[in-house]
């Protein structure tokens, strides 16, 4: 979201509440009086090697929802290799402590977990997943992105008591927009400006022709992020228009030397190691294989 120009994630209580009643949205930074001992407790979990214990990982993610005052969360629970739980197992535990935590503090809470084996949507970076974000609530995007949105908007509805509710209007007619553009504006952002761009691209093209039977999330994020989209460390900058943009998603024809990958970056020497991540992260078959759900499972306490 910072890389929209203008725009600001640390807002106080008061400019929160404002926004919630002015414009209905708000995406913003934790304040430091939010769960202040939970930044101890990350830090330590790094320096100490328990960043996937659950039991962390439920009471640093719980404790902010729950002093935010919420009424009704819905968590997005993702699995597989771009994420911490890579089984279902694992995810489905973690959903269930996480939902039993809301539960137990009066909180209506409910987990999906979705698929995080494979990219969702086709872009991958900061500026670029703000344009994708940009492209489903014009009606257009991802077919798996719209799938994820819809679901988890329609989840939210029936927490708070809206069944049967059909959100996809909402990305066709305008109005999804229109509230992206209060809030992005609400925040000091210009909606309408051209996102950063990166200054380099180069492409990847398919080896053989068949179906993309594979393309991993974490080979395609570890690439993301040696192009310079992501951090190391907390103080390191961040390229915003950096990033890997999708030509084909997994399980889909290609056809030998089309575009498969376009990697981005403002510095070229990052292009060699970027491309060394994508090493055993992308497979094409003859024959297409089986591929899972995007939305395996919801939780509910």
């Amino acid at each position: 979201m910072e890389s929209i120009p203008g725009w600001q994630a640390n807002l106080t209580n008061q400019q929160m509440l404002e926004q919630l009643q002015n414009v209905g949205a708000v995406v913003c930074a934790a304040g430091s009086g939010l769960a202040p001992a939970d930044k101890k407790l990350y830090a330590l979990r790094d320096v100490t090697g328990t960043v996937e214990a659950i039991p962390l990982i439920a009471s640093s993610i719980m404790s902010k929802k729950i002093a935010e005052g919420t009424a009704s969360l819905v968590l997005d629970v993702k699995v597989g290799s771009g994420a911490f739980m890579k089984s279902l197992d694992r995810a489905r535990e973690l959903a269930q402590v996480l939902t039993q935590l809301g539960a137990d503090a009066g909180v209506k809470t409910s987990a999906l977990l979705t698929d995080m084996s494979t990219p969702l949507g086709r872009k991958v970076g900061n500026s670029l997943e703000v344009e994708e974000a940009v492209e489903v609530l014009a009606g257009g995007g991802s077919k798996d992105l719209v799938e994820i949105t819809v679901a988890l908007a329609t989840e939210m509805l029936r927490l708070s008591g809206k069944v049967d509710v059909d959100v996809a209007p909402a990305l066709s007619d305008g109005r999804a927009m229109d509230k992206w553009v209060q809030m992005v504006s609400a925040q000091g952002g210009d909606a309408k400006a051209e996102l950063p761009k990166a200054r380099h691209q180069q492409v990847v093209y398919a080896t053989d022709s068949g179906y993309l039977n594979k393309l991993d999330a974490l080979a395609v994020g570890t690439a993301s992020w040696r192009l310079g989209a992501g951090r190391a460390r907390k103080e390191d900058p961040v390229q915003f228009g950096a990033g890997v943009i999708l030509h084909a998603k997994r399980g889909e024809k290609v056809t030998k030397g089309e575009p498969l990958l376009t990697l981005f970056t403002d510095e070229e020497n990052r292009f060699a190691r970027a491309i060394e991540a994508l090493a055993g992260g992308i497979e094409i078959g003859a024959e297409s294989t089986d591929q899972p759900a995007l939305i395996l499972d919801r939780i509910q306490s």
